[in-house]
């Protein structure tokens, strides 16, 4: 695969970069989110009828439905979708619901499907959701079958991610995910095969879990370790409409440090979070053989690119900018997207059973020389507590269940945000529409002064 860069961008050169950082044009006032969002049944069960059926979704992965007879169900709240590589070929999502009695005809993941057939009367539909067969079909009297199809949901794939939408007649995927394809084109996200999947059940809501993962104003006081070896303040966002973005600058303290970080200190902070991205353990110490005028950024990007080589991946195109500036999309309405030269992750947070539970989605992703053949990833569901995937996220999920225990406090009426949090301030824009609220419970404030 050829990595070229977009037209105006200038790849492995800093220099193209705007010295933005992640405040922007402070707002008159901070804006406020009315906290009923986080914690209300009716506010649930609106998302629920209003917005769940109606966007598009991250569902899972090609690489879960690669061949013919390949299957995953699609779970948000209430709502089941079965995404299915058909003998043609062609991927097609159906509601994963029996036309009969409205029983669930798959659950889970697998391969080698040759039909959907109901568990409980036995009605059976083919791979293309044409029903085939109906027991005793003779007591329905006049009963068509091609009155009868799975009904169908829409799916498109971008890259190797495969989305669904109940809604048969949404806008094209394409639309959705507005300039964020061209943005990242780059990088190539298409050579990244997905090897696991995590799903954490949290105690918390949807919204909370997908605020963590929208904004870097908690980083210098969640995850200090990380604060020595992220720039989180020369951090720009840009928002498209539905979806928005961030960039960090990985191997140079945070500004905001005001004692001394040596090279060996950023370094030290960056093994620590990250180390297994470039293949060093924990407690390696910094490198006594580094080049003439190479910074401690340079030697990491160096690490990395020698380690991808290991598995046969040439980032020789790659920069150190490209290997050490994380881009962060946000998708609306919980999808994010991490990705640099050599890593790539990907974020969903979804609904549970009621507002004060919710499950984080984690995509975990190497990239493989072009041409490299799918690697069937491995599904695990674990609660919070058990849930450890490396220092930073596990300080992300470990703050959740205390953020929803402090949202129920009868005294806080509105979330508090600052311009640094205005992907979590696009979430909500976005769910205004879709929910149709009335003006007394929109938010109030952020006006540009």
């Amino acid at each position: 695969m050829t990595h070229t860069a977009q037209p105006g961008r200038v790849v492995g050169n800093p220099a193209h970069r705007h010295p933005e950082d992640a405040i922007g044009i402070p707002p008159a006032r901070p804006t406020r989110v009315p906290a009923e969002r986080y914690r209300s049944t009716a506010f649930a069960q609106l998302e629920i009828d209003r917005m769940w059926p109606k966007v598009w979704q991250v569902a899972c992965t090609v690489d879960h439905v690669a061949e013919p007879g390949d299957y995953f169900e699609y779970r948000c709240g209430p709502y089941s979708v079965l995404v299915v590589r058909g003998d043609d070929g062609e991927l097609r999502a159906f509601q994963n619901v029996c036309r009969h009695r409205g029983n669930s005809l798959c659950t889970g993941a697998g391969s080698e499907l040759r039909e959907l057939k109901c568990g409980y009367h036995g009605w059976t539909w083919d791979l293309a959701g044409v029903l085939k067969r109906v027991p005793n079909r003779k007591g329905f009297g006049a009963l068509p079958m091609s009155e009868f199809p799975l009904i169908a949901a829409n799916v498109a794939t971008w890259e190797r991610l495969v989305f669904v939408n109940l809604d048969v007649d949404a806008m094209p995927l394409s639309d959705w995910l507005e300039a964020v394809p061209d943005d990242i084109a780059w990088c190539g996200l298409g050579d990244f095969r997905c090897y696991a999947t995590m799903t954490v059940e949290v105690d918390a809501n949807w919204k909370t879990i997908a605020d963590g993962f929208s904004e870097t104003y908690h980083i210098q006081t969640l995850h200090p370790e990380l604060h020595r070896c992220m720039d989180d303040v020369h951090a720009p966002q840009v928002i498209w409409g539905r979806t928005g973005k961030s960039e960090q600058s990985y191997g140079v303290p945070s500004p905001q440090i005001k004692e001394a970080v040596s090279d060996s200190d950023v370094w030290d902070a960056y093994v620590t979070t990250q180390g297994a991205l470039m293949g060093v353990a924990e407690g390696t110490p910094f490198p006594s053989d580094r080049l003439p005028g190479q910074s401690v950024a340079d030697v990491i990007a160096q690490r990395t690119k020698e380690f991808a080589e290991q598995r046969g991946v040439d980032l020789s195109w790659a920069g150190t900018d490209e290997v050490m500036r994380l881009h962060q999309y946000n998708v609306f309405p919980n999808m994010s997207l991490l990705t640099n030269a050599d890593h790539l992750t990907v974020l969903a947070a979804r609904p549970g059973p009621d507002p004060d539970h919710g499950e984080l989605v984690m995509m975990l992703w190497t990239r493989m020389p072009p041409g490299a053949p799918r690697l069937k990833p491995t599904d695990m569901r674990m609660t919070a507590d058990d849930a450890h995937p490396g220092l930073v996220l596990t300080q992300d999920i470990a703050v959740l269940a205390g953020l929803q225990r402090g949202l129920h406090q009868p005294g806080l009426t509105h979330l508090t945000l600052s311009a640094e949090e205005r992907r979590v301030i696009n979430t909500h824009r976005n769910l205004e529409r879709y929910l149709d609220l009335p003006e007394s419970e929109r938010m109030t404030g952020g006006e540009t002064p």
